[in-house]
């Protein structure tokens, strides 16, 4: 009989109670999801007509999706990289052993952590260019994800670091390894690993937030749907207005998923390929497989 030694396990009453919520549970969410839909087709939402023009190239909605979708990315890939990059450089700075070091990054983490990325991003479009930096809407949209994110990123970081095993900063410093290199050879390649699933769902914030754009004019996925839904409103009326916007989400959802599913299977190859290095790191040499005499123990 098996036992938890945080909490007992739950008895043949407790087990029907889970049962019986988790069937209300989903008869309610099924019950809304087809009142929905009642509703949608109440309305003439859900004709095959409206939903035929996402699919028709004459009609210009999947070149300029795929377009608004290109343009997000853009901004999403720049915008991981540095604030990935600075995120590392911020995390190692504020466990700096100087507080000439430690104080000021902490400083800076804290300062772009508490500023509301819209602000952000304003800033970057609307006072650098007074001061001589020339920007564009692509700029100022991925220096303001970049500059929230690093900080986010560099909490993050400095959290995996500290929950690496006190030993294995000690037996690195035993080797004679200096601080830099304890630093980018042991404590955050384990550090990475352990905080994976937590950096990609802070990658997938970061690709959503990047639909801010449309507030200072940059043209991505969600500046592209509302766009088409301003045209269409123009000229057929209020028609294509849910099938655009859905359309827009479904991209963001099936984007955000292939992102989470390249991170679990790079994890799985990650904790594969180190089982594999541990394997052959405690594997006896031959000459200790066998006897002292050289036959078998």
């Amino acid at each position: 009989m098996s036992t938890s030694v945080l909490f007992d396990l739950p008895g043949p009453r407790a087990r029907r109670r889970q049962l019986v919520g988790t069937v209300v549970g989903a008869l309610v969410v099924a019950a809304l999801v087809g009142l929905a839909l009642w509703r949608l087709a109440a309305n003439g939402q859900l004709e095959p007509d409206r939903w035929a023009v996402l699919f028709d190239p004459a009609s210009g909605v999947p070149q300029a999706l795929w377009q608004g979708l290109l343009n997000t990315l853009a901004v999403a890939a720049v915008g991981m990289v540095l604030a990935t990059v600075l995120g590392a450089l911020l995390a190692v700075g504020r466990l700096s052993d100087h507080a000439w070091v430690r104080i000021p990054v902490g400083v800076v983490i804290e300062l772009f952590r508490a500023v509301p990325l819209l602000i952000l991003i304003l800033f970057c479009l609307l006072f650098l260019p007074t001061v001589g930096v020339p920007m564009t809407a692509f700029r100022a949209l991925v220096l303001g994800l970049t500059l929230y994110n690093m900080a986010v990123l560099a909490e993050i970081f400095r959290a995996g670091i500290l929950s690496v095993d006190r030993g294995q900063r000690e037996a690195a410093f035993a080797l004679g390894m200096r601080k830099t290199q304890v630093m980018t050879l042991v404590l955050l390649p384990q550090a990475v690993r352990r905080m994976l699933p937590v950096l990609v769902a802070q990658l997938v914030v970061l690709l959503k937030d990047s639909s801010l754009g449309f507030i200072v004019g940059y043209v991505e996925l969600l500046r592209t749907a509302r766009s088409l839904v301003e045209f269409f409103n123009f000229s057929f009326g209020s028609q294509y207005t849910f099938q655009l916007y859905v359309a827009a989400a479904l991209v963001y959802i099936v984007v955000n998923v292939v992102l989470s599913q390249v991170a679990r299977s790079v994890e799985k190859r990650t904790r594969r390929s180190t089982k594999a290095a541990a394997a052959k790191d405690v594997e006896l040499p031959a000459d200790v497989q066998m006897g002292g005499g050289g036959g078998p123990v």
